[in-house]
């Protein structure tokens, strides 16, 4: 395995953009969005703290039915925990936008959110962020980091990587970026 420049634009089929949406921060990036040229294979590690925010009920439940994923839309600022009802409509309605603007399939996007607790999500924001980063995707590495800087909120430094690999004569490239 090799570690190369990159994050998750890195691998072939990835694209990606951030938009300042204003959910939190003015001027600044707050929302990023990653999508995958052909539905990807999902898969999932959860926290296993009793209280779980909206996005990682709805990330959970789309995992388990769903065997692809096609976008991630992550919006910080506002972490979407402890909303009750209302954070999984949002979860809903931010898929909603993406199927809206993209066609992917509601039930093959994910949602992560990051921030303050107990507050509610702006959707009209969030939905105008989806908007604004569709004509923004792109995969070169700058989008990519783009969208790893988007979603700081205490971070001092964005966090991404990227590494290729042989897995018989198939040379496999795996990007990637998280917070925290």
């Amino acid at each position: 395995m090799n570690k190369i420049e990159g994050g998750v634009t890195a691998a072939k089929g990835f694209f990606a953009a951030a938009a300042a949406a204003g959910i939190k921060y003015q001027d600044r990036a707050d929302m990023a969005m990653i999508v995958s040229e052909v539905p990807a294979v999902s898969a999932g590690t959860f926290t296993s703290n009793v209280v779980q925010a909206a996005p990682v009920k709805w990330d959970k439940q789309i995992v388990a039915k769903e065997t692809h994923a096609g976008a991630v839309v992550i919006n910080a600022g506002i972490a979407n925990a402890c909303t009750g009802a209302e954070g999984m409509e949002y979860c809903q309605k931010t898929a909603e936008a993406v199927e809206k603007e993209l066609g992917i399939f509601t039930n093959q996007v994910l949602v992560a959110s990051t921030g303050v607790i107990g507050m509610q999500l702006p959707m009209e924001k969030l939905a105008a962020g989806i908007e604004a980063m569709i004509p923004q995707l792109g995969a070169d590495m700058e989008s990519g980091h783009m969208a790893a800087r988007a979603i700081m909120t205490t971070d001092t430094k964005p966090k991404e990587a990227a590494v290729t690999f042989e897995i018989g004569a198939r040379k496999v490239t795996v990007g990637g970026m998280c917070k925290g």
